[in-house]
């Protein structure tokens, strides 16, 4: 629900305008400077669209798109772009994730794996939570005989500020069912992610 309240200026904001406004004066700068007059909506509608994964659900994201099928060969989608903020200081991560699965009479849309990936990337997240929630949604959604997740990517609040090391890229990876249990398929995964 939108709440809104009134500003000094006497236009109405909603609370996330509000908030973005606030920050805006508590670091100094005056968010009624030409350049800063908008910024507190425009803020808040992109870090709406940039968390809007919360307002999604997975029946949505799949809308039916799961079929019956004879195929039991690993199934691969790499290099999904993934953007994501991370939940301890609201700066992006960016990178690509990589599903993988081995089908049991059923596959999914190949475009809803990228959808699902984005559906949990929109929220504030760890890369380590988030790489999880990837594999055990499609797990469920399919019943595969095994899922692999491997994500690869760089964190802002790790190039920005602290340590700042602007190279460093961060892997997590979750293997269920056959890619945890065999090593030939978890190898055949991990050979087919090679350039």
């Amino acid at each position: 629900m939108r709440v809104a309240c009134h500003t000094s200026g006497g236009s109405m904001k909603d609370d996330l305008s509000k908030l973005f406004e606030d920050i805006i004066r508590g670091v100094g700068e005056d968010p009624s400077r030409d350049g800063l007059l908008k910024t507190p909506e425009r803020a808040a509608g992109a870090f709406r669209y940039l968390t809007r994964g919360y307002k999604q659900t997975l029946d949505e994201v799949v809308n039916k798109a799961i079929f019956d099928s004879d195929n039991d060969e690993m199934i691969l989608v790499k290099d999904i772009e993934l953007y994501s903020l991370c939940e301890h200081h609201l700066l992006p991560f960016i990178g690509k994730c990589h599903v993988a699965y081995i089908p049991t009479g059923k596959v999914i849309g190949l475009s809803k794996i990228a959808r699902i990936v984005d559906m949990f990337a929109r929220r504030l997240q760890i890369q380590e939570n988030l790489t999880k929630q990837i594999a055990d949604t499609v797990n469920d959604a399919i019943k595969p005989a095994g899922v692999g997740v491997i994500i690869e990517a760089k964190h802002l609040c790790m190039m920005m500020r602290g340590v700042e090391k602007q190279n460093s890229m961060m892997t997590t990876s979750m293997m269920l069912g056959s890619f945890r249990d065999h090593d030939r398929t978890r190898s055949e995964f991990l050979r087919l992610l090679r350039p």
